[in-house]
């Protein structure tokens, strides 16, 4: 007699209603962008990015690498990051946040190109260490436990592309 393999649930986010806000019994998180642009904005922060990237970003926004370097990325302790752009009242914006005046609506200038840390959201680790970091990211993102489920693997896949 052969045993079946125990299917063993690693993490929080593999259980049936993780987050605990529904008893639908689905496994997995939702996320839908809302556009709110709160991921972009705030206190002063980092949005790191690699030399292919930034040969893509500079790319979209039509300059050199040199000068897409020198104008739209700084030195930080954690290494180059994409510049800031204080904007009253929300903080310090990402020099690619686009505004909608009307709708209130955000986008992203350079969306196409945009660096994996900023696609990966709000799937990073830092925010999948458990049901308390989740719902502390999710009192800035509307977008969080709304929207698309995605299933477990998925979130693993997208939290090892970066490491933040």
């Amino acid at each position: 007699m052969t045993k079946k393999p125990v299917n063993k649930n690693t993490e929080w986010f593999d259980r049936p209603d993780p987050t605990g806000e529904s008893t639908t019994g689905e496994v997995g998180l939702r996320f839908t962008c809302t556009q709110c642009g709160n991921c972009c904005t705030g206190p002063t922060g980092f949005v790191l990015f690699t030399d292919v990237e930034a040969k893509s970003m500079a790319k979209d926004v039509g300059v050199s690498l040199e000068s897409f370097y020198e104008k739209y990325t700084r030195d930080t302790i954690v290494g180059r990051s994409l510049n800031e752009v204080h904007i009253d009242p929300y903080g310090f914006d990402c020099v690619f946040l686009t505004r909608d005046a009307e709708s209130g609506k955000t986008g992203c200038s350079i969306y196409h190109s945009r660096p994996e840390q900023c696609r990966t959201w709000p799937f990073w680790r830092s925010n999948l260490i458990g049901k308390r970091a989740w719902r502390e990211a999710s009192e800035g993102c509307p977008g969080m436990d709304e929207g698309e489920l995605h299933p477990p693997e998925y979130i693993r896949l997208t939290r090892d592309r970066v490491d933040i």
